[in-house]
């Protein structure tokens, strides 16, 4: 059973009348920071890669039409959609589930039963994230985007989390 709100409402991932490990999802605010900080951080390595590109090939960079565009306006949307698809599934991946947004936002990516996510489900999630719109997908109460949804995982709030099944444990 999900949460029907954003007040750190737990989530049971042990089917049953008796839940031994729960969750707690990361809230729609904290999402949206995750995606703010994870978006700056894409921009400032394709700027970066970009930088050492025209110092090591300049002749890339006379190569590039007038717009600044290397394969046509729509083309370089895909391919930068891509390269973020990419990135972020190598950053979740090497991470075990956090980005640069979730390690400062103190969230992370786990499988529905709280267990980590493996390297090959930080690269679905990382492609369904290129899919137009998809971020528009996050907006809702409880936020479950399509890259949630469609790899069986959620982002939860893991200081929440460890005190909520400290609680339950009495500790």
């Amino acid at each position: 059973m999900l949460p029907e709100n954003e007040t750190s409402e737990p989530a049971y991932v042990q089917p049953g009348s008796e839940p031994t490990y729960e969750i707690v999802q990361a809230s729609t605010g904290k999402r949206f920071a995750n995606y703010l900080i994870d978006l700056l951080f894409f921009y400032l390595i394709i700027f970066f890669w970009a930088i050492i590109a025209a110092i090591l090939f300049p002749e890339a960079v006379e190569g590039l039409d007038e717009d600044g565009s290397a394969f046509g306006s729509f083309g370089d949307r895909i391919v930068s959609l891509i390269i973020y698809g990419v990135i972020m599934s190598l950053i979740e991946a090497i991470f075990r589930g956090k980005s640069i947004g979730k390690l400062i936002t103190g969230t992370k990516a786990v499988n529905m039963d709280g267990s980590d996510i493996s390297f090959s489900k930080a690269f679905q999630r990382g492609f369904t994230r290129i899919i137009p719109f998809e971020p528009l997908s996050a907006f809702g109460n409880p936020s479950h985007p399509w890259h949630d949804k469609w790899t069986d995982t959620y982002v939860i709030d893991e200081k929440a989390t460890r005190s909520h099944n400290d609680l339950l444990r009495g500790w």
